[in-house]
């Protein structure tokens, strides 16, 4: 399949330069590499800038109302478990006002696409900050600072026993596409943080790592199977050590040829390393007055790739065996079992 048969004939309203233009062109070119027909797809959203995505899409789609886009999904796939849902939506709607339907469809670990765009400001309603704003950070909402620690999506997922965590930048359409593709193969609530610039409210807000000339020295591409390399020679690879001081494991960096340096493996049951792996690099996104000199990179790529029971498969299961062991098929077989007065 082509990635035009994905496109709508709508016009494309995120402003210039915004990475959602980056996200959608990268969700088109995932959905004809998979290769599901646009009539066995469904993509559903709350409310915001990225969940303009169902008018640009040539599949079924609807737009719900602010927050509610988990748990239309979960209605959606549960009553058509044929169908590949996809949720778009947005670091205010998905972590604000969302974040209990966000928990509870990782939780639940339903069959669902969600592709969250994480630009760390509200762009649709005109730049209030978000709950992946720095402390600190000024805006229309917080004009002498948000005094508010941020979340950590990734720390979310994995606290609510997520199955599937990716990361990926707007800037890096192939690591896009690569993590979207692996995202609806998992079978599970699959989460891919879109790491996107808003360039009207909060420019450059992942500069450190969209910029090419830093990206190879501040950020790293995982590969299930591969060994953990970076660094713009690629001469940098990752392993880990207890610290002395706390017995806790931690990362460090080490030569590319160090014996140490660890290999990825995305289906590790235990979340250990993968939080690791997660967390790397997110203190510089914490604090705006916060220096960090970390040498970790950030993780892209697909960070944790498990398998587990779905939700909708438990319970279309369920439905067949009552089904099954049911005295009453039709309704009017059910009023023949009530009591009858004449």
């Amino acid at each position: 399949m082509e990635a035009s048969q994905f496109k709508s004939d709508q016009y494309v309203r995120f402003c210039p330069g915004c990475g959602d233009h980056a996200i959608c062109m990268a969700l088109q070119k995932a959905m004809a590499q998979i290769g599901i027909p646009t009539h066995q797809v469904a993509v559903i959203s709350g409310i915001g800038c990225s969940s303009r995505m169902p008018h640009y899409l040539n599949t079924y789609g609807f737009n719900t109302i602010h927050g509610r886009g988990g748990a239309i999904a979960t209605g959606v796939k549960t009553s058509h478990p044929e169908l590949t849902v996809w949720q778009m939506s947005g670091d205010g709607d998905c972590l604000a006002i969302g974040g209990n339907h966000f928990i509870h469809e990782i939780r639940r670990n339903v069959d669902l696409n969600v592709c969250m765009f994480n630009n760390r400001i509200y762009g649709l309603t005109k730049g209030q900050y978000s709950p992946t704003s720095p402390k600190g950070f000024v805006s229309k909402s917080s004009p002498f600072g948000t005094v508010e620690r941020p979340f950590i999506p990734a720390e979310l997922v994995l606290g609510a026993r997520g199955t599937f965590f990716a990361r990926t930048l707007d800037v890096d359409v192939p690591t896009t596409v690569d993590c979207m593709v692996a995202a609806q193969q998992h079978k599970g609530c699959s989460i891919v943080e879109c790491l996107v610039n808003c360039v009207i409210f909060n420019n450059g807000t992942h500069a450190w790592i969209a910029d090419r000339e830093q990206r190879a020295e501040h950020s790293i591409i995982l590969k299930h199977g591969e060994k953990m390399i970076f660094g713009a020679n690629n001469d940098k690879g990752l392993a880990i050590e207890i610290d002395p001081q706390t017995f806790v494991p931690r990362l460090i960096v080490v030569p590319a040829d160090d014996a140490r340096v660890l290999v990825h493996d995305a289906h590790q049951q235990d979340p250990t390393l993968h939080r690791l792996l997660a967390l790397m690099g997110q203190e510089r996104n914490l604090e705006v007055a916060a220096d960090v000199q970390d040498e970790l990179p950030i993780a892209l790529g697909v960070i944790r790739d498990v398998e587990a029971p779905t939700y909708d498969a438990a319970v279309n299961e369920q439905i067949q065996n009552v089904r099954a062991s049911a005295k009453a098929h039709t309704f009017d077989e059910l009023t023949a079992t009530l009591e009858q007065w004449s």
